[in-house]
């Protein structure tokens, strides 16, 4: 059976997905940031025949994202996605093994696929604390932010991506660190998705002209060791070899492959 969730089911559903805190950063984070009754967000669950949890869908705006640690009903969560989605296109991301079950079952945009790492020791982070001065960003500094990202050519910003900063930093549920020369912000990282377990690093960014310089190691060195001090275990995705050698040296450890249907 599958329906949705509601906060009775609260206890339940974070037993469920604490099963495996990584993975389901995402979804532990908006349950905790907005709840079951946005309109924004809907979360689906299947239960089995003794009413323990098999399954959760997550609907954040128009992203799905799919848990199960084991045999789930695909047809059942992909009827409930097609019913609800608000565009041809469906995202969807989630545990690759379990985001692959849908790809002829919905038409899904173009797939990514990602290493998922997770940091459980600030050992190896210590190490990377140079003399470089780490500042965290306050909601009067997010045009700065953007402005860095914009002079990076990897970096995609969204019309969205203002209101992103504005909101996780409101909700507590974001932060950005950075470093800056001469006033001017030249290095960045953020979290997001931060809940009461977890927290992905993203927006690893550096102005071309400074790089080398072990400034964004520095930044995420000192993001890993405040959110181990906090109990969140530190997480993030990457696909380029260079980088994750450098989130190896930190103390970061492989744990899995991420799809990303856009």
């Amino acid at each position: 059976m599958i329906r949705r969730l509601t906060a009775e089911d609260d206890q339940q559903v974070f037993s469920f997905l604490q099963q495996d805190p990584s993975f389901n950063l995402f979804i532990i984070g908006d349950i905790e940031s907005f709840g079951y009754d946005a309109d924004f967000q809907d979360v689906w669950g299947q239960f089995d025949d003794a009413g323990s949890l098999k399954a959760v869908l997550l609907r954040y705006y128009d992203s799905y994202i799919p848990y199960a640690p084991g045999d789930f009903d695909a047809d059942g969560f992909a009827r409930l996605i097609r019913e609800t989605a608000q565009s041809s296109s469906i995202q969807l991301s989630g545990k690759a093994d379990i985001a692959r079950q849908f790809e002829e079952r919905l038409p899904l945009g173009e797939k990514r696929t990602l290493y998922f790492c997770e940091c459980r020791t600030d050992e190896y982070a210590r190490q990377e604390m140079g003399a470089f001065a780490v500042k965290k960003a306050e909601l009067a500094d997010v045009d700065r932010i953007l402005d860095l990202r914009r002079r990076i050519v990897e970096f995609e910003t969204r019309p969205s991506s203002r209101d992103m900063l504005v909101k996780g930093m409101e909700t507590n549920s974001a932060r950005t660190y950075y470093i800056e020369q001469d006033g001017r912000m030249v290095a960045a990282a953020s979290t997001s998705a931060e809940n009461s377990l977890s927290a992905m690093i993203v927006g690893v960014c550096t102005d071309q002209e400074h790089r080398g310089k072990g400034y964004a190691s520095t930044i995420v060195a000192k993001l890993v060791c405040d959110l181990l001090a906090e109990g969140k275990m530190p997480c993030l995705f990457y696909d380029n070899p260079d980088a994750g050698r450098i989130y190896h040296r930190l103390g970061f450890r492989d744990i899995g492959l991420w799809a990303m249907y856009r």
